[in-house]
């Protein structure tokens, strides 16, 4: 089997690549980045995506590639809604011009939801789209775009509504990696206090190794056409990981509010039903959030 990840060299991207090279070790996985080894192209320039495709006629097709940070989205709207959604346009055309059998695994996010009410919880399939964010609405322009294909050219596509992830070698930019980077510097005495946006949140976090093979499963007997929230089942508070993170670090700084860091609109509860893709593949997280935030200490802390 031949596989093509977008965005390959990013942080799920590398899980991505040993989770199928684990499972498969005779598959070819062509690799699509900015940077790093294997095919450098920007995904806005169609004409140089479709000759890959084309010349390498993939079994399967992985789109990670994105401007993926929220907050972000917030200090760029255009930029992140332009690129997020013209890239994916870009791979669905490529495509659909040149290798219309290889089946297309749209990665999405929770963010799609949006603002819900604590009685909506846990979001399922069927909840409605309500994005708040620049970002936001680029993922379910592009979960649209992927229906459109499907329905009106025939693509074989499966889509996900990705639930944050955690594990080492994240950007700080996202916030399990952010607050396990400042642990490790007040542990060390590099820092004197904790500084977050807002603690209250409550989120649904998973291993990215659960993503990974969620997505593996997905790609391998997921219904075309249809999306599957990949999530842990499970909400807990920046507040409750921030204990966490003290008794694994043995650190109980002051936390401060860092404005910078407090989005415009936020989305307060954010926990996803896994129902979907437990009972149609058997899929269940197999990595505990406690578990995953030592491996976040510890990267970080072998860092700095």
């Amino acid at each position: 089997m031949k596989y093509l990840i977008t965005g390959a060299h990013g942080f799920v991207g590398s899980y991505l690549m040993r989770a199928i090279a684990q499972r498969e070790p005779a598959a070819t996985i062509v690799t699509v980045d900015r940077e790093g080894p294997g095919a450098r192209l920007d995904l806005l320039d169609l004409d140089a995506f479709s000759a890959l495709v084309a010349r390498e006629r993939p079994n399967y097709l992985v789109h990670l590639a994105s401007l993926s940070s929220v907050g972000a989205s917030w200090h760029s709207p255009v930029a992140s809604f332009m690129n997020n959604t013209n890239i994916f346009l870009n791979v669905l055309e490529a495509v659909r011009r040149e290798s219309p059998a290889t089946r297309v695994l749209s990665v999405g996010s929770s963010e799609e939801y949006g603002v819900v009410e604590r009685s909506e919880l846990p979001l399922r399939e069927t909840n409605p789209l309500r994005p708040v964010s620049p970002y936001a609405v680029a993922r379910v322009a592009q979960e649209h775009l992927g229906n459109v294909y499907v329905r009106g050219f025939g693509l074989d596509i499966v889509a996900t509504r990705s639930f944050n992830h955690v594990g080492p070698g994240q950007s700080d930019l996202f916030v399990i990696s952010a607050l396990g980077k400042q642990f490790a510097e007040l542990a060390k005495g590099k820092r004197t206090k904790l500084e977050i946006g807002t603690t209250s949140v409550v989120r649904d976090f998973l291993d990215v190794r659960d993503v990974v093979r969620a997505y593996c499963d997905l790609l391998a007997r997921g219904e075309r056409g249809e999306v599957y929230n990949v999530c842990s089942g499970r909400g807990v508070s920046l507040t409750e990981v921030i204990a966490m993170f003290e008794a694994i670090s043995g650190v109980h700084p002051e936390v401060v509010t860092d404005r910078a860091r407090v989005r415009p609109v936020e989305n307060e509860l954010v926990v996803g039903s896994n129902d979907k893709i437990a009972q149609a593949l058997g899929w269940h997280p197999q990595h505990s959030l406690e578990d995953s935030l030592r491996a976040v200490y510890d990267y970080w802390s072998a860092r700095c």
